[in-house]
């Protein structure tokens, strides 16, 4: 049997059927199947799903439980996150009836004498669509639509307000959102906590936070959270007091009345660690200045 958790036993997913089969088994009421019901669930003779289920078998991603004349097999309990990460990258991203419609009423509620709950509505499907069809979100996609439309109302709210209310409001934008733009947020939140709005946007947003600028940041005690790329859009621009562009050309509208500062900084992706740390330290460096400039000092 294979040792569990190598890349290579996961590959045995890339087959459909073998995918077909640990979807099915993994959807079943107890977490479990019968090669027989695998069978007719799949319209195969028996014989072929026997011979899926062997390979996965023998490579540690099932389990088998003898009952009787019957044997079950389900997913091995330290293989069941690897699996279904690897079974979702696989599949459009999707939502479950009614789940926008819960998202969308609990901030209507969170919103309630700002925003009228057609408002909130709006935005939060047309949230869903640009995670899900620009920056291709697979993973998590209703906590981070409720986080994105929550985010963009909540700049919507801040443009409302009076000149001179409220924290400085500061958007850093790059091209994938994935590497400048969140090194830059994750140090001036860390720096300036509360007293600063940071938000970040990019033009062509990635799917995800690359590692590396998880780990540059964490060297230096900065946490990045639950950071994710996220579409640029106008209402976060019209909330931004100041807008740090990094690489991204003309991507972002211009209002009059906001700062508009662009830092020319290499772009990491694809560089070591090393490299990264010294866009890490450059970044740092500018914010800064950029604290010293909204007469704010380090916390």
């Amino acid at each position: 049997m294979g040792t569990g958790g190598s890349t290579a036993e996961l590959r045995l997913l890339a087959d459909p059927t073998r995918a077909r089969i640990m979807s099915l088994i993994l959807e079943s009421a107890e977490g479990r199947a019968l090669v027989g019901h695998l069978a007719v669930a799949l319209e195969l003779r028996q014989p072929t799903v026997s011979h899926h289920v062997k390979a996965l078998f023998d490579e540690g991603l099932l389990e088998r439980e003898p009952e009787g004349r019957n044997v079950w097999y389900s997913v091995s309990p330290g293989q069941v996150d690897r699996v279904t990460d690897v079974l979702r990258a696989d599949q459009p991203p999707t939502i479950a009836d009614g789940v926008l419609e819960r998202i969308s009423s609990d901030l209507a509620d969170r919103f309630a004498g700002t925003f009228a709950a057609e408002t909130v509505e709006r935005y939060v499907r047309e949230s869903h669509a640009l995670l899900a069809d620009q920056a291709h979100i697979t993973r998590h996609l209703p906590s981070l639509t409720s986080r994105f439309a929550a985010d963009r109302l909540a700049a919507l709210a801040a443009a409302a307000l009076p000149e001179g209310e409220g924290v400085p409001e500061v958007l850093f934008v790059c091209v994938q959102n994935a590497g400048r733009s969140q090194m830059a947020a994750g140090i001036l939140r860390h720096l300036a906590g509360d007293r600063v709005s940071v938000r970040t946007a990019g033009s062509a947003p990635a799917s995800a936070v690359r590692s590396v600028i998880v780990s540059a940041l964490d060297e230096i005690g900065v946490p990045i959270g639950g950071e994710y790329p996220k579409p640029l859009t106008d209402d976060v621009v019209r909330a931004a007091d100041v807008v740090v562009t990094m690489g991204c050309g003309d991507a972002c509208p211009v209002y009059p009345g906001r700062r508009y500062l662009d830092w020319d900084l290499e772009d990491p992706v694809g560089l070591p660690l090393a490299r990264v740390r010294d866009i890490r330290d450059d970044i740092e460096a500018r914010v800064r200045e950029l604290l010293v400039s909204l007469n704010l000092s380090p916390l």
